[in-house]
């Protein structure tokens, strides 16, 4: 019980999430080789491979940044807040064992699936992680208002489940949705950047 009674400063929190963030990444471009023939027509067999990593690292990006603008308006954190960025930071830790299945099956359905079930598995995880920070800050104003709202978070929640469901009709199209939600939250949430 006193672990979630203890509160604490944020730092090591994102001290930690950083650096396993950052290690993800290394994870993903070591996953990339080159190829062994130096013609034009050996980079485009490995596009593949190289665009599911831009994407992956955009998606990456996108956590980092939206991260890195929550716990600016945190105070403190407790054992819940703990749990459930390690949460979050489990299924992006996932993100290079599927960009590497997608990057080598680029037209098979189930790694197409399996990428948009860790990609929906990172938004519910981030849900939660806002959903105990707003818990434990019911006082913070700055918080309730970078966390209100949520159209962006459910809207990404329903078009992660389609796009998981349609890697099995069309993964290109499945794709595509994967790539719209990216280009989505690429563009900051304007209240982050004005409260932060």
């Amino acid at each position: 019980m006193l672990l979630y009674t203890y509160i604490m400063k944020s730092g090591r929190l994102e001290a930690f999430s950083d650096g396993v963030l950052a290690i993800i990444i290394t994870i993903m471009v070591l996953e990339m080789k080159a190829p062994h023939d130096t013609t034009i027509r050996a980079l485009i067999s490995i596009s593949p491979i190289v665009i599911s990593y831009v994407l992956s690292f955009i998606y990456i990006g996108i956590y980092w940044n939206n991260h890195h603008h929550l716990f600016q308006a945190t105070e403190k954190v407790n054992g819940k807040i703990l749990w459930a960025n390690l949460h979050l930071l489990f299924w992006l830790s996932l993100i290079p064992f599927t960009t590497s299945w997608v990057g080598e099956n680029h037209t098979a359905a189930l790694p197409i699936a399996l990428y948009g079930v860790v990609l929906l598995m990172c938004a519910i995880a981030y849900r939660i992680l806002q959903a105990s920070l707003i818990r434990h800050h019911h006082d913070n104003a700055k918080l309730q208002i970078v966390t209100t709202g949520g159209v962006k978070e459910n809207i990404s929640i329903l078009v992660y489940a389609t796009g998981i469901g349609l890697a099995f009709v069309n993964v290109w199209l499945s794709v595509f949705i994967y790539l719209s939600i990216a280009v989505i939250w690429v563009v900051p949430n304007k209240k982050l950047e004005s409260e932060v």
